[in-house]
């Protein structure tokens, strides 16, 4: 199911592996997911975008995918950016385009507030990019993640939320048949499934959250940005649907592409996502 030409490789990123796939040649695309999928979601993209001059690369985050199990103690935004730069090291990433979605911006936006000059362009997915704005409220999903013992039942023994993708789709067909068995089979077994909870749990529900810090350094870092910015998001997201409004308001230099796709829009519109892509890409080769 993954496009022909993906190289696939292991990178220790110091107490566990991290896996990677890449394919293509040119300017480097980081492409980062969240939770609970991995590099994976990204492949229908990668296929719109055979043929550009892009070099694609696809980690699977910590925890996630075929990277490596750390003790669920050892998840949080500061913990993931370090991981992911000391990636960005090995792999000697410059000059790239960063692409985020889900806790994939948060912790790649936080690693590169301390990385400026690596990022030249931005294309954003159905994410955050900062703390909590006044009045926030977790959503049903995140105040299951705090409950003790009926929180462990759901996502460690009954498989949540990997079982369940199709429910924030636009389209629930999106994801089923090999696909969904595709995010599945990452994460089978206590022994590999501790990080969707672990992730839920990074969510602030307080001033006092531990991610607040890292989430304003992210924010700051994406505001003060002055390269080339595109957003495209799917409208249908039962959790992130509605925060549209305020990235577009936080960054008003974007470009804004709707879609009525649900939360992992990459299954679903892979097409403008990789035209955004582009149009950075060639904003980039251009001078702008």
């Amino acid at each position: 199911m993954l496009p022909a030409g993906i190289e696939q490789r292991s990178v220790d990123v110091g107490s566990c592996p991290m896996h990677v796939m890449t394919i293509g040649s040119g300017r480097t695309v980081l492409l980062l997911h969240g939770n609970p999928t991995w590099g994976f979601l990204y492949r229908k993209v990668a296929q719109e975008l055979a043929g550009a001059p892009l070099r694609l690369v696809m980690p699977d985050l910590v925890g996630l995918g075929f990277s490596g199990r750390p003790p669920s103690g050892q998840h949080s935004i500061e913990q993931h950016a370090r991981w992911l730069g000391t990636l960005v090291d090995a792999l000697e990433l410059r000059d790239l385009i960063l692409v985020v979605q889900d806790w994939g911006g948060p912790i790649g936006l936080r690693l590169f507030a301390e990385r400026p000059g690596l990022v030249k362009g931005l294309v954003l997915l159905n994410t955050v990019v900062g703390p909590p704005r006044p009045g926030f409220h977790p959503s049903a999903f995140h105040r299951l993640a705090r409950v003790p013992g009926l929180s462990e039942l759901a996502f460690r023994v009954l498989g949540f939320p990997q079982n369940q993708l199709h429910r924030v789709q636009g389209d629930p067909a999106s994801i089923a048949g090999d696909v969904a068995r595709a995010y599945r089979y990452p994460l089978r077994g206590l022994a590999r499934n501790a990080a969707p909870l672990a992730l839920a749990r990074m969510v602030p529900d307080s001033p006092r959250h531990p991610s607040i810090p890292p989430l304003e350094k992210a924010q700051a870092f994406v505001t003060a940005f002055d390269g080339p910015i595109e957003v495209v998001w799917g409208e249908r997201d039962p959790v992130l649907g509605r925060v549209v409004g305020w990235i577009e308001r936080l960054l008003p230099r974007a470009r804004v592409t709707r879609t009525p796709a649900g939360h992992f829009l990459q299954e679903e519109v892979p097409e403008p996502i990789a035209a955004a892509v582009r149009r950075v890409a060639a904003a980039l080769a251009g001078g702008g």
